[in-house]
Order: C-alpha cells, then sequence, then structure tokens
C-alpha cells in the first residue's frame, strides 16, 4: 500500500480514515480540502488544482483523501490501492453532526474541511449513493482496473479495516 486514494462522501470518515493509516503506514498524506481551499474558504482555480494533484501522484507513496470528481482520474490512475467509504446516508450525516460537535463549525486547520453544513450538502449526502456512486463505479472501471479496490460500507467494517492494517505493520516490524 504505497499509493492510496480515499473517496466517500462527506462525513464518511475519509479524513478519520487517512489521518490512521498515514500514521500506521508512515505515509505524506494530502487533505484535498486543504489544498483547494484556502483559509477564507476560497478555491483555487481548477487548472492550478489540477496541477498540483498531477504532481502530488508523482510521488512514491501517498495518500490523498477527497473527492473531486473532475481530477479523481489523476488520482485513479495513479493508485494502487482505492478506498472507497459507502456508507448508508444517516451514517455519513451522523458523521457531519459529530463533526459539527467537535469542532463547532469553522475550518479545520488539520484537513481543510469547513464545517458548514447547508441544505445542497444534506441533498448531496442524501442521494450520495444514488448519483455519484454509479460515477465513481464508471471512473474507477476506467481508470483504477490495475489497483486493489477496498470497499468500506460501514464504520464497523472500516475499523476492522484500519485494525488489520495496523496488525499487519506491527507484524512487518
Amino acid at each position: 500500500m504505497d499509493r492510496i486514494a480515499i473517496i466517500g462522501c462527506g462525513g464518511s470518515g475519509k479524513s478519520t480514515t487517512a489521518r490512521h493509516l498515514a500514521q500506521i503506514l508512515d505515509a505524506p498524506l494530502t487533505h484535498l480540502d486543504a489544498l483547494y481551499y484556502d483559509e477564507h474558504w476560497t478555491p483555487l482555480p481548477q487548472d492550478t488544482f489540477a496541477r498540483l494533484q498531477e504532481k502530488l501522484v508523482t510521488g512514491e507513496r501517498w495518500i490523498i483523501e477527497g473527492n473531486y470528481a473532475s481530477t479523481l482520474p489523476t488520482r485513479l490512475t495513479a493508485a494502487d490501492n482505492v478506498i472507497f467509504l459507502d456508507l448508508p446516508a444517516a451514517t455519513c450525516l451522523w458523521g457531519i453532526a459529530q463533526r459539527r460537535r467537535r469542532y463547532r463549525g469553522g475550518q479545520h486547520q488539520t484537513n481543510g474541511v469547513y464545517d458548514r453544513i447547508t441544505w445542497n450538502f444534506i441533498r448531496y449526502i442524501l442521494t450520495y449513493r444514488h448519483t455519484m456512486r454509479p460515477r465513481i463505479h464508471t471512473l474507477l472501471q476506467k481508470h483504477a482496473p490495475h489497483a486493489r479496490l477496498i470497499t468500506l460500507t460501514s464504520r464497523h467494517h472500516n475499523n476492522r479495516f484500519i485494525d488489520h492494517i495496523r496488525r499487519d505493520a506491527q507484524l512487518a516490524t
């Protein structure tokens, strides 16, 4: 597991999963929200954002978490592992509620997430499996047939996966 792309709905746990894996695997981690937005929540121009990702994926080892479907092919083509957090909408909504409670809104310095809950964001979460999941699967088939796809469908499944990676890493040392 040298080049890992982590994707999934908002609130699915991408940042947390990425943080755990980066620590366990001692791999450099990039949160795409932190790359895309500045401290005033102003997005980068699309071409600049795309070029930054093209440079990131040339690295020997990396973990990149975030969606951004327009640039997903860049990450998928270079990844050797893709972790797709395909959790139910209710779980993701609970995840953003927990994030709001924990960070009390605003932009998180560690991962760039701006904790802003809007109706559009809630609608995105509620329709993710119907609208985005088929698009993600099409992109995976087209750009990542070489990569190992790990689909995690619950928090419990995700925690077991991280524990498994942690045990493997401990055995390797």
